[in-house]
């Protein structure tokens, strides 16, 4: 069964998600603060999704992100933000969120999303053998069978789109890639948001994980006005 955690204050809109995704087959538990969120979770190692609120009473949806992803780098989280909170977006997307959905959204595009960001969960949690094919360049080694990043030996964890970045880029070294050509190959079309800005996030966010000093990457090179290339010049 697909499983989702909802985390949502306000008792109309978190009605409201709940209905659409138990109608669109999945199983969900509701959480009203962030402290019975985190709660859930523990009790419920097997969560797909968990959809965040952020603005919330005592602990906010951006710590319960960063707490969930801190054990987890497989599950789904995607982010709910009021559409003035362009901070809160970024926040969401550093501290480990795969999506954001801007309130107020339709059930049809809440479902879109979640369903996309369920495969891409169900594609990382897939095959856990090593074996298999590897993709290399440099010190980094993507093993494509196990979903797994290593750099000089060491793994570096990474969530489903940091995963899917990174193939990208080693399946096309020195290739430039436009923000709307990652963003259609990682994220696909369900987005009506800012899409360079979420490319750009989670490229910051996987420089940090990768780079030497991410202020000056040596690997995910930035196009000017275009969009980024691997390279390791």
């Amino acid at each position: 069964m697909k499983k989702v955690l909802i985390l949502e204050d306000e008792e109309a809109i978190r009605a409201f998600v709940v209905l659409n995704l138990q109608r669109a087959g999945y199983e969900t538990l509701e959480a009203s603060t962030g402290e019975e969120a985190l709660a859930l979770f523990d009790r419920n190692p097997d969560i797909d999704i968990a959809v965040l609120d952020v603005m919330l009473p005592g602990i906010d949806g951006l710590e319960v992100c960063k707490t969930i992803r801190a054990s987890n780098q497989k599950i789904g989280i995607m982010m709910l933000t009021a559409k003035t909170q362009e901070t809160d977006k970024v926040a969401g997307l550093m501290n480990g969120a795969d999506d954001y959905v801007t309130k107020p959204f339709s059930p049809l595009e809440l479902i879109v999303r979640v369903d996309s960001l369920y495969r891409r969960v169900q594609m990382m949690k897939g095959v856990q053998t090593e074996s298999g094919d590897e993709l290399k360049d440099g010190p980094f080694s993507l093993n494509v069978k196990s979903r797994r990043l290593y750099k000089d030996g060491k793994r570096i964890d990474v969530t489903q789109v940091e995963f899917q970045i990174m193939k990208i880029f080693l399946e096309n070294p020195g290739k430039a890639f436009s923000r709307e050509e990652l963003f259609r190959t990682v994220w696909g079309d369900a987005f009506a948001g800012d899409r360079h800005k979420i490319v750009d996030v989670n490229i910051r966010r996987l420089r940090i994980k990768i780079e030497e000093n991410p202020s000056a990457p040596k690997f995910i090179q930035t196009i000017w006005g275009f969009g980024y290339r691997w390279g390791n010049e």
